[in-house]
C-alpha cells in the first residue's frame, strides 16, 4: 500500500491531483502552449531576417575608404568613372575592380577626404580623363524608412514586453504575478490506474460509516437530485497527528472513482497579499472542470484560525484573504455541483466558527486512535507485503500497542523489515517487531560503558517500578525489563494495559503514581540516596496529579471542578486564583507525598524480590514478561479480554 501524497504535476503548483487525466504538465500561470512558443520563436527569428537584409543591402553605405594617394593614382590611371564631391569629402567609382591596398578584398566605389593643404590641379586632370562630376552622391545613405526602422526599434522591444507581461498577469489582482490562471479544459478519467480505497484503510470503521453516504453521493448524484437532498459541502476530518486523514480523504475519492485535488493549507500562503486567494479560486475552478471531484487541504487550522478584529500585519492579512476566499468558493457551491471539500486537522478547537458553521464544513468528523482490533487490521494491512515467520503474531503485538495511531503502525512494521534485512534474514521473526517497537517506543540503543555501581543502580530502580506494576491491584501488567540505555534512557520497564482503557478511576491513577515512583523509592530504600534517573518519572507523576486535583475532580479540598483545563497547564497562574493554585499545589504534594510512602513501604515488605529481580537484570540486562514474573514470584492473573 502506498499512502504518500500524489505527486504535482508542476513544480509550482500548489495542490496534488489524482484521478485526472495523464495530461503534460501545464506551466504555471496558464502560459501559451508549447505549439505558440515555437510560433513565436519563428516569428522573431523572421523579423530578424528581415531586418539584417535591410540593414545590409538597402542601406549600402559600408564602402571602403582608401587614401587621397590611392585616388590620385587611380585617376591617373584613368580607372575613375565617376565622383561625387562636398566639401573635401568625396565619394566615386570605379570603371574597374581594384585591390584595396589599406584592407582586404576588391572595391568598386570608395570613398576619401581631400587634404586641406593640396595643391594639384585636380579638376583639370578630371577632366583630362573624362571622369564624369555627379550631382547626385556615388554611395548613397540610409533611407529614411531603414532610419526609421532603426530608431523605432527599442521602444518596439519595450512596448512588445510590456504587453506580453500585461496579458501574462491580467486580472490576477495584487498576487498575478505569483498566481496561475488555466483556462478551462474538460478533461476526463483514465480507467484502470490504482487508487486507494477503503480496502487500504482499518482500525476506523466507525469513520468510514460517517463517510459512506459521501462517497454513495458521488456515485448516484442523481438520486440525490431528484429527492432534493444536498450533500454537506465540507467534511471535517480532526484528529491527532498519524490517525489516516488523508489517507481516509484518498480513500474517498478512490471508492467514488472521482478525481481527487490535494494540498496543505501552507501552501497557499505567500509573502504578497492576494496570492493565496488567488490559488484558492483557480484549485476551486480545477475541481468544478472535473465534478464530481474532492478538494483535500490538509492542516486547514494554518490559514482557518480564528480571525482577530483588530488591525494585522501584511502577513496575517494574507491568511484571512485566502481564509475568505475559501469560505466564498464553498458557499458558491450550488449543492448539485459534486465537489466536496474535506479539510484535515488536529487543532479543530481553534478553527474560525465561520468555517465550522452549517454550509461550510457541516459535517465534523472524528478520527481517534485505533483499538486492539483496529490496530491488529491496521497491522494486517501493513504487513501484507512483508514475509512473516510462523512466531509473529499480530493479536500479541496488537496488546503492546495501546494508543498508537496508523502512522506509528506503519513505521513499526518498516522498522521490523529493515532489521530483518540487517541480520541478513528470509522473513521478519516476532524478535525483530519486539525490538522495532522498542526502538520506536524508547529511541535506538546505546553503546553506552556505565560503572558498575551506576549499573547496579538502574537495575534497582527498573526492578522497583516493574515490583510494584506487579503488585499494585488494577496495575497495567509489566511486559518487558530493560537495563540496556535506549534513547535518554538508562533503563526502561514497559507495561501495557490488556484491554482497552477510556476512563481511569482515581485507584488506577494512584497506581500509575505509585508505579512510577518506584524507581525512585527503591533507590531510596537500598542505597538511601536519590538520583537524577527520576526526572522523567517525576514529570509523569506531576502530570497525572494535576490531573486529578486540578481537572477531574479527585480533590475534596479544590472540588469537583476544572480548575485548570488542559490548555492552560503551559500558562499555569493565569486560569485560576491564587488561592486555588495554592490549593492545587498543597493537593498534588499530599497524594505524591501519600504514594511515596506506600511505594517505600511496599519495597520494603518486599525487599526480597526486589532483589532477586535486581540481580537477575544484572545478568541478563533484559527480562521479558513470564520470566519477570517467575523470577518475583508472583502469578499474573490475566482478565478476561475485551475489545
Amino acid at each position: 500500500m502506498s499512502d504518500a501524497a500524489p505527486p504535482r504535476k508542476a513544480p509550482d503548483q500548489p495542490w496534488r491531483t489524482e484521478g485526472t487525466p495523464d495530461e503534460p504538465p501545464r506551466k504555471s500561470g496558464g502560459r501559451r502552449p508549447r505549439g505558440r512558443w515555437w510560433s513565436l520563436l519563428v516569428t522573431a527569428v523572421i523579423v530578424f531576417l528581415l531586418a539584417w537584409v535591410g540593414l545590409t543591402y538597402l542601406d549600402e553605405g559600408d564602402e571602403p575608404t582608401i587614401s587621397y594617394t590611392e585616388f590620385s593614382r587611380q585617376v591617373d590611371d584613368g580607372n575613375v568613372s565617376k565622383i561625387y564631391s562636398k566639401g573635401d569629402a568625396i565619394q566615386g567609382e570605379l570603371k574597374k575592380a581594384r585591390d584595396n591596398p589599406e584592407g582586404d578584398g576588391d572595391y568598386t566605389k570608395f570613398r576619401t577626404q581631400r587634404p586641406a593643404f593640396a595643391d594639384d590641379d585636380l579638376w583639370q586632370e578630371l577632366s583630362s580623363h573624362d571622369v564624369t562630376v555627379t550631382a547626385q552622391p556615388v554611395v548613397k545613405q540610409r533611407g529614411p524608412l531603414v532610419n526609421l526602422l532603426i530608431s523605432l526599434a527599442p521602444l518596439v522591444i519595450i512596448v512588445a514586453v510590456w504587453l506580453f507581461v500585461a496579458r501574462r498577469f491580467a486580472g490576477r489582482g495584487a498576487g498575478g504575478m505569483f498566481g496561475r490562471k488555466a483556462p478551462p479544459k474538460p478533461v476526463e478519467l483514465l480507467p484502470g490506474k490504482h487508487r486507494t480505497t477503503f480496502a487500504d484503510v482499518a482500525g476506523i470503521d466507525e469513520v468510514k460509516g460517517e463517510l459512506d453516504d459521501v462517497v454513495d453521493f458521488l456515485e448516484h448524484p442523481d438520486a440525490y437530485r431528484r429527492m432534493g437532498a444536498k450533500m454537506p459541502r465540507g467534511v471535517l476530518l480532526a484528529g491527532s497527528p498519524g490517525t489516516g486523514k488523508t489517507l481516509l480523504a484518498r480513500a474517498v475519492a478512490g471508492e467514488a472513482g472521482v478525481p481527487f485535488f490535494s494540498a496543505s493549507a501552507s501552501e497557499f500562503i505567500e509573502m504578497i497579499v492576494g496570492v493565496g486567494a488567488s490559488r484558492v479560486r483557480e484549485l476551486f475552478a480545477e475541481a468544478r472542470k472535473v465534478a464530481p471531484s474532492i478538494i483535500f487541504i490538509d492542516e486547514i487550522d494554518t490559514i482557518g484560525r480564528v480571525r482577530s478584529g483588530g488591525a494585522s500585519v501584511s502577513g496575517h492579512d494574507e491568511r484571512e484573504q485566502t481564509l475568505n476566499q475559501i469560505l466564498t468558493e464553498m458557499d458558491g457551491f450550488s449543492g448539485s455541483e459534486g465537489v466536496i471539500v474535506i479539510a484535515a486537522t488536529n487543532r479543530a478547537d481553534i478553527l474560525d466558527p465561520a468555517l465550522t458553521r452549517p454550509g461550510r464544513f457541516d459535517r465534523v468528523v472524528n478520527v481517534s486512535p485505533p483499538d486492539r482490533r483496529g490496530r491488529e487490521a491496521i497491522l494486517a494491512i501493513h504487513t501484507r507485503d512483508i514475509p512473516l515467520a510462523e512466531d509473529v503474531d499480530l493479536v500479541q503485538l496488537a496488546r503492546k500497542t495501546p494508543g498508537m495511531t496508523g502512522a506509528d503502525l506503519a513505521n513499526l512494521a518498516n522498522e521490523g523489515a529493515l532489521l530483518a534485512v540487517k541480520r541478513g534474514q528470509e522473513q521478519v521473526t516476532a524478535a525483530d517487531l519486539s525490538e522495532a517497537l522498542e526502538k520506536v517506543q524508547l529511541g535506538a540503543e546505546r553503546t553506552l560503558v556505565m560503572p558498575e555501581e551506576d549499573r547496579r543502580r538502574t537495575a534497582y530502580h527498573e526492578s522497583g517500578h516493574a515490583l510494584l506494576g506487579m503488585l499494585q491491584p488494577g496495575a497495567d501488567p509489566v511486559r518487558k525489563i530493560t537495563i540496556v540505555p535506549r534513547g535518554r534512557a538508562l533503563g526502561v520497564t514497559m507495561s501495557t494495559p490488556e484491554v482497552e482503557r477510556y476512563a481511569h478511576s482515581e485507584e488506577y491513577l494512584r497506581g500509575r503514581i505509585i508505579g512510577a515512583l518506584g524507581g525512585m523509592a527503591a533507590e531510596d530504600v537500598v542505597y538511601g540516596v536519590v538520583t537524577t534517573g527520576a526526572e522523567n518519572d517525576l514529570e509523569q507523576v506531576t502530570n497525572i496529579a494535576r490531573g486529578m486535583v486540578a481537572r477531574w475532580g479527585m480533590s475534596e479540598r479544590v472540588g469537583r471542578l476544572s480548575a485548570l483545563p488542559s490548555d492552560a497547564q503551559q500558562a499555569y497562574g493565569l486560569s485560576a486564583a491564587p488561592q486555588t493554585l495554592d490549593a492545587i499545589d498543597s493537593e498534588m504534594r499530599r497524594i505524591v507525598d501519600d504514594c511515596y510512602e506506600e511505594a517505600c513501604r511496599k519495597l520494603r515488605d518486599h525487599r526480597g524480590q526486589l532483589t532477586a529481580l535486581a540481580e537477575a537484570l544484572l545478568e541478563h540486562e533484559t527480562l521479558e514478561e513470564a520470566d519477570a514474573y517467575r523470577i518475583a514470584g508472583i502469578t499474573r492473573l490475566s482478565k478476561e479480554e475485551t475489545s
